[in-house]
């Protein structure tokens, strides 16, 4: 068995806590989790996401989009619990800049994300873990950190609050909440957290998933998501074309893999049909989980591309292969510091911090290339239910994708977060 020892990231004020009881008992048992007698009765907003709208070419002829209904309700929420004092730090003040270099590397120097927290064991050898009620979940988080639900049925999607943010509009998008799924991917909340995507309407709004053994610490199905202004260096990158394949709804969806980036990965991409590429992108972490596969997951472009990091850098820290000099950094490769937004807990790191050292630290998490184009055959089969129409090997540069998307208001920059170029 494979462990590694790690300060785990507090995601709720109940986290180290029993469920907290509530002096006001007029609702449900009266507690303040989210237990199944105290959900169904609580005031949560509903936003219903439209899920009949898979059609991605919707696009308003050289106009700004508008803003989503979801993304004033996300940011009002968020604004409310940070006025309500729920946060362990105000994520606003913290530093910021982007790292000289051909990539922009972003780092953020966030001292409050470790602080008064023992280190951890966790297993890192199972990427699927069976749910276990008596660790911490998220039924145990407060009514308060809950923002809105995406449906009203006895389980419903929910939108929570991380009160250890990295950026402004930090969330967790919680399937399903009271079936108490373990942290795996499926099929309908793969689909739902690209839903979200598209419907938040804002290029700077991604979401990311962690695998067990990725750096997931709660094996409760979760996305996470936040806002920030800037693009991401792995959405600069240049990708080659492996395979367009033609999905159920005979639209194509195009498999990438990256170029000349520190960590080796697979881009899914589609002009049209968002359930043709969640099918596709889903099949493919099904399969890596399957296979006891750790992999991180990064939804951008409103929910058009979706980026699969396979990966292997808990491996090589419990077997000891990695130094003590970049443990010592505290850096936890996760889906954020894959795509490039690099989160330091010291202030020598944030300060000495470039380009060299950010590909280093991100080219540990790379599998090796033999190992890479294993794991890119395993993707190929499992979305071999889908007909292969194009195979092709031609490098396409991506480095303007966001430029292509109309500027949106600066209103939900982080106002207060020093920039540095």
């Amino acid at each position: 068995m494979l462990t590694i020892k790690r300060v785990p990231t507090v995601v709720s004020n109940y986290q180290d806590q029993e469920e907290t009881a509530s002096e006001n008992s007029e609702a449900g048992c009266g507690s303040n989790c989210l237990g199944n007698c105290s959900l169904p009765v609580s005031k949560l907003p509903l936003y219903q996401i439209t899920k009949d709208k898979v059609d991605l070419t919707e696009e308003a002829s050289g106009e700004e989009p508008r803003m989503s209904f979801l993304h004033d309700l996300l940011l009002g929420q968020w604004e409310d619990r940070m006025n309500r004092g729920l946060f362990r730090y105000d994520v606003t003040s913290c530093e910021t800049k982007i790292i000289p270099g051909e990539y922009g590397f972003i780092a953020q120097l966030n001292e409050g994300r470790h602080l008064k927290k023992r280190p951890t064991e966790f297993r890192i050898d199972q990427v699927l873990q069976p749910f276990d009620e008596n660790k911490f979940n998220f039924t145990k988080i407060g009514q308060e950190e809950m923002l809105f639900r995406l449906d009203d049925s006895k389980s419903p999607s929910v939108v929570a609050i991380n009160v250890s943010p990295i950026e402004y509009g930090h969330v967790l998008l919680i399937p399903r909440v009271l079936d108490c799924l373990p942290q795996k991917i499926d099929h309908e909340s793969f689909l739902l957290a690209l839903y979200v995507a598209k419907e938040a309407a804002d290029p700077f709004f991604r979401l990311g998933y962690n695998s067990l053994g990725a750096f997931a610490t709660i094996n409760h199905l979760h996305f996470q998501a936040y806002y920030l202004p800037l693009p991401f260096p792995v959405e600069k990158a240049p990708i080659s074309r492996i395979v367009t394949v033609k999905g159920y709804q005979d639209t194509e969806v195009i498999i990438s893999q990256l170029l000349n980036y520190p960590v080796r990965g697979l881009v899914f991409e589609v002009g049209k049909s968002l359930r043709d590429l969640s099918d596709a992108a889903a099949s493919s972490c099904i399969c890596l989980q399957d296979n006891n596969i750790p992999f991180n997951v990064l939804i951008s472009d409103c929910g058009r591309r979706i980026i699969l990091f396979p990966q292997c850098y808990a491996e090589k820290q419990a077997l000891g292969e990695v130094s003590q000099e970049l443990l010592d950094t505290q850096v936890n490769p996760a889906a954020w510091e894959i795509s490039g937004h690099i989160v330091l807990k010291r202030r020598k790191d944030f300060e000495e911090a470039s380009e060299e050292y950010a590909w280093r630290v991100l080219s540990e998490v790379s599998l090796s290339e033999e190992r890479f184009q294993e794991v890119k055959a395993y993707v190929l089969e499992a979305v071999g239910l889908q007909k292969p129409i194009l195979e092709e090997n031609g490098i396409i540069q991506e480095e303007d994708s966001l430029d292509k998307l109309p500027a949106l208001e600066a209103q939900r920059v982080v106002q207060n977060c020093t920039v540095q170029h």
